[in-house]
Formats: structure tokens, sequence, C-alpha cells
């Protein structure tokens, strides 16, 4: 079983950054596509970012520019940075795995961005 563990969430005033982590103890996770997505309440969960085992990165249209997605295959750790952060942003962020035609999830991290 592939076990996901999301951290660096909380609260932040517009304008503020912060930086999430997943980590996952799996021997596939080098090779693994690792995304984050975000579900705000009364919304379906949507993409935020993706980053293939090679470092091919995509990201949504609503944060370019602001969050940036990265890995370190060292650490079997998954980073989103996000900077310019806006109340709209305020969800419950998810670390996704995706490798041979399966996907696991995190329990989810908070972020709560004031105005």
């Amino acid at each position: 079983q592939v076990q996901l563990v999301e951290s660096g969430g909380g609260l932040v005033q517009a304008g503020g950054s912060l930086r999430l982590s997943c980590a996952t103890s799996t021997i596939i996770f080098s090779y693994s596509t690792m995304g984050w997505y975000r579900q705000a309440p009364g919304k379906q969960r949507e993409l935020v970012a993706t980053i293939t085992g090679t470092g091919t990165t995509e990201s949504a249209d609503s944060v370019k520019g602001r969050f940036t997605i990265s890995r370190d295959n060292a650490k079997n750790t998954v980073y989103l940075q996000m900077n310019s952060l806006k109340p709209e942003d305020t969800a419950v962020y998810y670390c996704n795995l995706e490798s041979f035609g399966a996907t696991y999830w995190g329990q989810g991290t908070q972020v709560t961005v004031s105005s």
C-alpha cells in the first residue's frame, strides 16, 4: 500500500507564501507522476500541478506564475511552492501519485488564505 503524507498547510494572509510537502516511502516514487490537487468547499477537486518522474511539469492556468511544483527523488518527496496567495486559493490540498495504472491520494492539508 502506497502512503502519501502531506504537510505545510496553514493560515496565511493574501500575498503570502506557503510550501507544501508530500512524502512517501514507496520505491516506485522516482518514476511516478506526482500531482497536487485541491478542493474548495462546495466545489469539485481540481488539478493544481503535476510533475513526471523525469521532471516535466504542468499547472493549471489559475496558478501559473505563482505556484511551482518540484520533486526530490532522493527524499521521495514532492513540493508545491505557493507564492502570491489569494483568498480563492483556499482549499484542502491533496497529493497524488500515479504509477502503473494505479492512483493514490494523501489525506489532504488545509490551506486558508485570508484577505
